[in-house]
């Protein structure tokens, strides 16, 4: 794993001082994924491209540098701490609903000795309430549709910051479906790159949207309306 993570970073023209901690985060993710069902890509190599890699392409896209930054359904820590190892001067904040998941990114941090990192237990529609527009730049990697992730990030970021959403490349239509959303929540989209996760043929898409206006204070409604009825 230590040479595919090199020869990746390199790739993406990236520093590589923080695979020392990639690899002891892919062993403490293997030795929990043993209990707890936190990532189904369970090959070294594969956790090597298609999580830490794949988090890193984010890297080569956009500029983390100093940014205080939100991971949105988080999970097993993706891509927020990969983000976070590969660029020490980000301040980062990991937020998932499953506490068990919140709980194993703590000791990963404690084990890493990472700091300005902040692992809470939430969900994201509550979690803005305390913490609206405070952030640099929204990440998420999570499954849900990009109607439902734009309510539940996009009031999270700061004007003139970002939202970062991983999509596949058959997201033409998803991304299409976003845009009254997109525009109701103060977002601009900005560009749909895609990008191929170095030493893989697996493509991927960053959907990047820019935050041009406050959201609306009604935004974000509770998760059982957003879902009901996705803007």
């Amino acid at each position: 794993m230590d040479g595919l993570l090199r020869q990746g970073l390199e790739a993406l023209s990236l520093p590589t001082a923080g695979i020392s901690s990639l690899l002891r985060f892919a062993d403490m993710l293997s030795e929990k994924n043993k209990v707890m069902n936190l990532t189904a890509i369970t090959e070294p190599s594969e956790i090597a491209t298609l999580h830490f890699l794949d988090s890193a392409c984010l890297l080569a896209e956009v500029d983390f540098r100093s940014k205080r930054v939100v991971d949105v359904g988080t999970g097993a820590g993706f891509p927020g701490l990969p983000l976070r190892i590969l660029e020490p001067s980000i301040q980062l904040t990991l937020l998932d609903s499953l506490n068990k998941r919140i709980a194993f990114l703590k000791e990963v941090c404690a084990a890493l000795a990472l700091e300005d990192v902040a692992c809470v237990h939430g969900r994201a529609e509550e979690f803005a309430a305390g913490q609206r527009e405070q952030f640099d730049i929204a990440v998420s990697r999570a499954v849900a549709s990009l109607p439902l992730l734009a309510e539940l990030c996009l009031p999270l970021v700061r004007p003139g910051g970002w939202f970062l959403a991983m999509k596949s490349v058959d997201s033409d239509q998803e991304i299409a479906a976003a845009s009254r959303a997109i525009e109701t929540l103060g977002g601009q989209l900005s560009a749909a790159r895609d990008y191929t996760i170095p030493l893989t043929d697996v493509r991927h898409r960053l959907v990047i949207i820019k935050k041009v206006a406050q959201t609306p204070k009604k935004y974000p409604r509770a998760f059982a309306k957003i879902k009901k009825n996705p803007l």
